[in-house]
Formats: structure tokens, C-alpha cells, sequence
């Protein structure tokens, strides 16, 4: 496994790549979206699994189990996107839930990847010293909070990173397991961060694919019963129904 500062240091550069700088905040499924071969496809899957991911020539196919908090499934595509770049003669992986635990180096890497990605090390470090005005060790819970609402983390994520940095140890890190949806609440931060994809939305497919089957059909390379059914196989009915619109577009 490489060094922290290499990984970051690899972090920092697909940001780059990406078109993102190396301080804020990552949408990192709008980042994903943009690419021009990657496909995401959220699923509900196994409550060990947090994805997977697939590597054949120039398709990149990312699975997110949509079960998983929002927050987890940001560091899971994040995970996946190291495997998917960063790894060489990489094909696939089914990935599991915990983070750094009993994993091979190669997942233990790609998790380490991920933090950076969503958080790098120079913006953790300045958000906790400017933003919070706070030292290291000095932490407390609502601290954890506004880390993780600005950098998009779950909590799981959030204390794992904020320990092999030294900012928390290990004792006060569990102290700060429970109690997460109602202390956000009280300090006026939205929490759907915490919460899983609805169930009616749990199944969805974005990026290269959609694109393509888009593509085929006004190339007129498939008829539009096979468009649909492309579509359909990729859980986007509201593409070939319309559905999802709740009276006229506003343009604002």
C-alpha cells in the first residue's frame, strides 16, 4: 500500500483531472455523470456490500448499493473511482462496508483514496483550523458535524478520517457513533446526508450508458422498441414514460 501522502497527492491530480480544484467540496456523482465512459447504477444490494465496480477496455461501470446512507454512498463511489483509475490490470471487485477493516491492501488503499478524494488533506486541515478555529484533539461532536456536511462524508468516514489524521483518538471516536440525525437537527443542517435513496428510488442508472443507447437510436442503429428496452434493463422507465413531471418545467 502506498504512503498517505502519495494517495493524496493521487487524489489531488484526478480532481484535477476532472476539472475540480484540490480545496472544495465534490459533487462527486456530478463529476461521474460528466465523464465520458463511466456508468453509475445504484441498486439495493447485500447490507455488507457497499458496490462494486467493473473495468473492461474503456467501460467503467461503478454499482452503489442505494440502501446505504447518502453520505456512504458518496465514499463508496469515491472508492470505486481509485479501483477504476488508479489500479492497474484491474477488471472488477465487489467492495465491502467496512471501511479498512480486514481488507486487502488494495481496498485499504482505495478507501484511504476516497477520503482524500472527497476531503484532501491541505482543506481538512485548513477547513479545521480556519472554519472551527480548532487544534488537533480538540474536536467535539458538533465539529464532526459541520466536517461532514461540508465535505459530504458519512459518519463512519468522517471519524475514521478524523483519527488517522490525529484529530480524534479512538475513545472519543466512539462516543460519537450515536445521536447523529437529531444532533444535525439541532444545529439546523439538513440530514438527508444520513438518511438512504428512497425506496421508490433506489433503482437508477446514470452517465455512459443512458448516453449510448440515446445515440444508437438517433443513429438509427437499433429501432426504438430496443431504445426502450435498454432503457427499461437500466431502470429508467421515467425516460420512456415521462414520468417524474409534476406539471409544466419552470424556467427560472
Amino acid at each position: 500500500m502506498r504512503e498517505k501522502i502519495e494517495i493524496n497527492s493521487e487524489a489531488i491530480t484526478l480532481r484535477k483531472y476532472f476539472g475540480e480544484d484540490a480545496y472544495s467540496p465534490i459533487d462527486v456523482f456530478s463529476v461521474l455523470n460528466n465523464s465520458e465512459d463511466i456508468t453509475v447504477v445504484f441498486y439495493p444490494m447485500s447490507e455488507r456490500i457497499s458496490g462494486m465496480s467493473i473495468r473492461d477496455g474503456k467501460v467503467k461501470l461503478i454499482a452503489i448499493n442505494s440502501t446505504l446512507t447518502y453520505g456512504r454512498q458518496r465514499f463508496t463511489a469515491a472508492h470505486e473511482v481509485c479501483h477504476l483509475f488508479l489500479h492497474e490490470n484491474f477488471k472488477s471487485i465487489v467492495c465491502g462496508k467496512d471501511i479498512d477493516q480486514n481488507k486487502d491492501p488494495q481496498e485499504k488503499e482505495a478507501d484511504m483514496f476516497a477520503s482524500y478524494f472527497l476531503a484532501p488533506y491541505e482543506s481538512l486541515k485548513d477547513f479545521i483550523s480556519t472554519r472551527l478555529k480548532k487544534e488537533k484533539n480538540r474536536l467535539d461532536v458538533n465539529d464532526v458535524i459541520k466536517i461532514e456536511q461540508h465535505y459530504g462524508l458519512s459518519r463512519q468516514a468522517t471519524l475514521w478520517r478524523l483519527k488517522n489524521d490525529g484529530y480524534l483518538s479512538f475513545d472519543k471516536a466512539e462516543t460519537m457513533k450515536t445521536g447523529i440525525i437529531s444532533t444535525a437537527k439541532k444545529l439546523g443542517f439538513d440530514v438527508n446526508l444520513y438518511l438512504p435513496t428512497p425506496q421508490e428510488k433506489q433503482y437508477y442508472t446514470l452517465g455512459r450508458y443512458i448516453g449510448l443507447a440515446e445515440e444508437l437510436r438517433e443513429r438509427e442503429l437499433i429501432s426504438n422498441g430496443k431504445y426502450e428496452e435498454l432503457l427499461l434493463d437500466a431502470f429508467r422507465g421515467d425516460i420512456v414514460y415521462g414520468l417524474n413531471h409534476d406539471g409544466e418545467e419552470h424556467y427560472d
